[in-house]
């Protein structure tokens, strides 16, 4: 029994960590000014992880606060349509920062991935918030994500035996993707029927794609930390590892339900 137990000996941890989690979600998207900050603050933090992923060592803190603020600014002054010509500004900007660092190339290139994860990927969370549906298409978004991830990691710890991407993350199995798909789209139906007020065909469509999505997000950033050979992306949030490993679903989920919202859901 004891591996059993094992295997199960982290949720408690985590289970605790999700409370914190819920609670500043719950305050970031209050307000939509609220929301600016909070996505902000995401992309500084996850820039700063960025960083010490790629083992850039120079200081952190002043280009990941850099661009979590400008990006603020460009939030609060400019257009959704606007805010990515500027934000390529910023990214042009942040580039010739570590250049003049005489940063290397294979550098350089997580650098431009941090950028377009954090100035490209990350504000469709806003741009979602701020859409017709507004809160409520966030909150089916970010629960809807999460608890993808929550019943893969179930379904994987319960049933899991075939491994499923065995060189980038050896923990995925398929039984545990294809269960946590198919809870995923029970959980779409439950809440689309409520939050986005979508039939059920829009429902089922929204959670298989948010749940192969998230799932390919979750290995694309497995796959980074693999290269980069860490476990975490940081410390942030105990039984979970850095905020960019609990944010890796949305790298693709936020900007695929923006558009799916604005083509499909809204009209």
């Amino acid at each position: 029994m004891k591996p059993e137990e094992n295997k199960f000996a982290d949720v408690p941890l985590r289970v605790k960590t999700w409370i914190y989690i819920i609670i500043v979600f719950a305050l970031g998207i209050s307000h939509p000014i609220a929301m600016k900050l909070f996505v902000s603050w995401i992309s500084f933090q996850c820039f700063f992880e960025f960083l010490s992923l790629y083992k850039i060592h120079s200081n952190r803190i002043i280009p990941s606060l850099f661009v979590g603020t400008a990006q603020f600014l460009l939030f609060y002054f400019f257009t959704c349509e606007n805010y990515f010509l500027y934000s390529a500004a910023l990214a042009v900007i942040v580039l010739l920062y570590f250049l003049l660092l005489k940063t290397n190339i294979k550098k350089l290139y997580g650098v431009l991935i941090a950028l377009m994860v954090c100035l490209l990927a990350f504000p469709h969370l806003l741009f979602v918030r701020e859409t017709v549906s507004g809160l409520n298409a966030i909150i089916f978004l970010v629960v809807v994500t999460e608890l993808n991830d929550v019943f893969q990691y179930l379904m994987g710890k319960f049933f899991g035996k075939h491994k499923i991407t065995p060189k980038i993350s050896p923990n995925k199995t398929l039984e545990g993707f294809i269960g946590g798909v198919f809870l995923t789209v029970i959980l779409s139906n439950i809440l689309g029927l409520f939050l986005l007020q979508a039939d059920i065909l829009i429902n089922t469509i929204v959670g298989v794609i948010l749940g192969v999505s998230g799932f390919f997000g979750d290995v694309f950033m497995s796959y980074l930390k693999r290269k980069g050979a860490v476990k975490d992306t940081g410390a942030l949030l105990p039984g979970h590892g850095g905020l960019l490993d609990r944010m890796d679903s949305l790298i693709f989920n936020a900007p695929i339900f923006f558009w799916i919202l604005t083509l499909l859901i809204t009209r």
